[in-house]
């Protein structure tokens, strides 16, 4: 047979980047049989080490034909061609040299396009400028490029979470969402295919939003537009940046928020990453969410 292309999960790649200058692949071919009975030999696969969480689509249809989740896991991308059989397999008692053989099938062919999405327990949903690259910074030992404009984050960013008796969860946090990011408006799509893999998802209002109800609604409403399943996953508000709140202020958003049909049964918590404000308390329930699971 002729070699096949395999993706092979790989937890030490992060990005789909080492494949992004070998846009052709192909295996090798296999190898014709020869006289006195000798076989030919099978064409030597190529394996493409991706990260966990790559997902491959057919490039004209679409079609999800393969997902890699799992350290060492292999999918066959494309088949290599069988191969024939000689002669010598069709003799007969009357015939020992029949002068016909099975010939082997023809290679196969595809472009796909291939998509990582983060494998993360929690991923931070949020305008531009919500915090979530501070938090992340601050509640684990990742270093994400903060600074005061949208979009600082283009990429995801991974952080690994320690809480209470040695327990540990992974943190995303992901490019932030502007109004019409399922249609791709800004980087719409590149960020909220992000999130189908987070087991819990961890709403990011900033204090001083001009309606954090209205926020959470917009931020809710994009991820179903996207992709409806997403509501189904657990859900958290962060209020982020109260240490600028004095208690009658916090106390009128507790009321916002606590009167809001969109946010019943929404547990919620005040914080500030840079002042320390309740980030052990948001740790804890986060990681009682990611166990109820």
């Amino acid at each position: 047979r002729g070699g096949h292309v395999i993706l092979r999960g790989n937890s030490q790649y992060w990005t789909l980047i080492h494949l992004k200058y070998q846009r052709h692949q192909m295996a090798e071919n296999g190898e014709g049989g020869h006289g006195a009975k000798s076989h030919g030999r099978n064409g030597r696969d190529i394996v493409l080490e991706v990260p966990l969480g790559t997902v491959a689509k057919d490039a004209e249809t679409g079609e999800v034909v393969a997902e890699v989740t799992e350290e060492g896991q292999e999918v066959i991308l494309v088949r290599g061609g069988r191969g024939g059989l000689g002669n010598w397999h069709f003799r007969t008692a009357t015939n020992q040299a029949p002068r016909y053989a099975q010939p082997g099938e023809p290679m196969q062919e595809g472009w796909f396009v291939l998509e990582l999405k983060v494998l993360a327990d929690v991923g931070l949903v949020g305008f531009p400028n919500a915090g979530k690259s501070t938090l992340l910074s601050v509640v684990s030992a990742a270093k994400p490029k903060i600074a005061d404009y949208a979009f600082t984050t283009l990429e995801p960013n991974l952080g690994i979470v320690e809480v209470r008796d040695g327990h540990s969860f992974v943190m995303a946090d992901i490019p932030g969402i502007i109004e019409g990011a399922h249609e791709g408006r800004g980087i719409g799509t590149r960020f909220l295919r992000h999130i189908e893999r987070n087991s819990v998802l961890l709403f990011m209002v900033p204090a001083d939003a001009k309606d954090i109800v209205k926020e959470y609604g917009i931020l809710l409403e994009e991820l179903r537009l996207y992709n409806p399943e997403m509501l189904d996953k657990r859900r958290l508000l962060a209020v982020t940046k109260c240490d600028m709140l004095d208690e009658e202020l916090t106390e009128g958003l507790r009321a916002e928020i606590e009167g809001a049909e969109a946010l019943r049964g929404v547990p919620y918590l005040f914080i500030s990453s840079v002042a320390g404000l309740h980030i052990r308390e948001l740790k804890d329930l986060l990681w009682e969410t990611l166990v109820r699971e």
